[in-house]
């Protein structure tokens, strides 16, 4: 009885989750609850919960700042693993794999903020000027692989690629762009958990509790520096064994995805909506992120990619062409997950950071839904002529 009850909710979701699906619906639904109590008669109680101070003399933040440096720390740790996996033996592995992406990913990341500082160099918001660089690599491969089969191998590769190198420029933007006021002290210590993090890699340690260890120190040690915590998780990944890493990425896919993911959207679209809000998102703030993701990603990614093929630097796979990579340029505008980590960084008044999450939401979804439609569009065709 029980199974004939339970049946026919857990198959959809099991269904999700084989097609790589379920952590977008995840984030999805966690940015609308997100969204429908911070406007609701709870929405005050709902924010001072965030705001909740825990923690000790030794270490004190409030849940929002716990979830932002430490828990994110793991997603970070997670794209670092994915990071070093793709330049020892995957599409960054050569020159020759990685011109193409990397060229793409640099020119997905100068045409959206130069378009952000475009519209507000002259305001009190140009340091937010990051938060439209960054492409949600979850996101923008689960709207890819809705058009299922018609998408050639190398436009998917060439997205992931593409994202894994955007996630590494935002891990370096944090690190020089995003740190205060640097203490030397800890820096020094970091360095010294980082040399026997080398060691243990050096003398093939495969245990993974004598690298957890460390990591938490590096981590306490990173975050007391001023700069960025969550830097520590890609830094720890980077001496994980790289046989050992396909294992690692294997157990932490669902948490980060189904569990951490969605514990960040909750926190980071607090999003109050109002009259003043939605006209706000014509405001140089509002129509620099949404122009940046949309057309920023798309013509900076086409642009970049096009001179990289005719100075032949790189090459396009499978028959795929200039078409394609606009479609695909247009999802890296999905910036979502990054793009709202940045906004957290880049500002404490809460009405820019209310008007930059609302911008972030419309620039993603007007870039999922038009490189969507025009994929299903050109691809169709190119189905038909073959």
């Amino acid at each position: 009885m029980l199974k004939k009850i339970t049946t026919p909710f857990i198959h959809p979701i099991r269904e999700l989750a084989e097609s790589g699906k379920l952590g977008g619906v995840l984030l999805i639904i966690a940015t609308l609850f997100s969204i429908i109590v911070t406007n609701s008669k709870y929405g005050e109680a709902y924010l001072h919960f965030w705001h909740i101070n825990i923690g000790n003399s030794f270490l004190s933040m409030h849940i929002e700042h716990w979830i932002n440096d430490a828990l994110m720390a793991i997603f970070f740790f997670l794209v670092g693993l994915e990071i070093k996996r793709e330049i020892v033996s995957g599409e960054l592995s050569s020159p020759k794999k990685a011109m193409l992406p990397l060229l793409a990913a640099i020119g997905g990341m100068i045409f959206p903020a130069l378009i952000y500082f475009l519209f507000n160099h002259n305001t009190h918001n140009a340091h937010g000027w990051a938060i439209p660089t960054a492409t949600d690599i979850a996101f923008s491969l689960g709207v890819l692989s809705l058009l299922g089969k018609r998408v050639p191998l190398s436009l998917k590769i060439f997205l992931t690629a593409l994202a894994i190198i955007d996630d590494l420029g935002g891990i370096i933007i944090i690190a020089v762009f995003y740190t205060a006021e640097i203490h030397f002290t800890y820096l020094l210590y970091a360095g010294i958990i980082l040399f026997v993090l080398f060691l243990l890699n050096t003398f093939k340690v495969r245990k993974f509790i004598f690298y957890f260890i460390p990591a938490l120190c590096l981590w306490y040690c990173v975050y007391q520096s001023g700069v960025h915590a969550t830097i520590a998780g890609v830094l720890s990944a980077l001496f994980i064994p790289i046989e050992k890493i396909e294992k690692y990425e294997h157990y932490l896919h669902q948490p980060v995805n189904y569990l951490i993911l969605p514990i960040f959207a909750l926190v980071n679209t607090t999003i109050l909506l109002s009259a003043d809000s939605i006209v706000h998102v014509s405001s140089p703030l509002g129509l620099g992120i949404i122009l940046a993701l949309f057309l920023g990603k798309s013509f900076g990614i086409t642009l970049f990619t096009y001179i990289s093929i005719k100075t032949k630097t790189g090459e396009l796979q499978d028959n795929s062409d200039i078409k394609d990579i606009f479609g695909v340029s247009m999802l890296a505008g999905i910036g979502f997950t990054m793009s709202l980590f940045f906004t957290a960084l880049s500002f404490d008044n809460p009405e820019s950071a209310n008007i930059a999450r609302l911008s972030i939401i419309i620039g993603s979804t007007l870039s999922a839904v038009c490189g969507l439609l025009f994929l299903s569009f050109t691809l169709d065709k190119e189905a038909l002529n073959q």
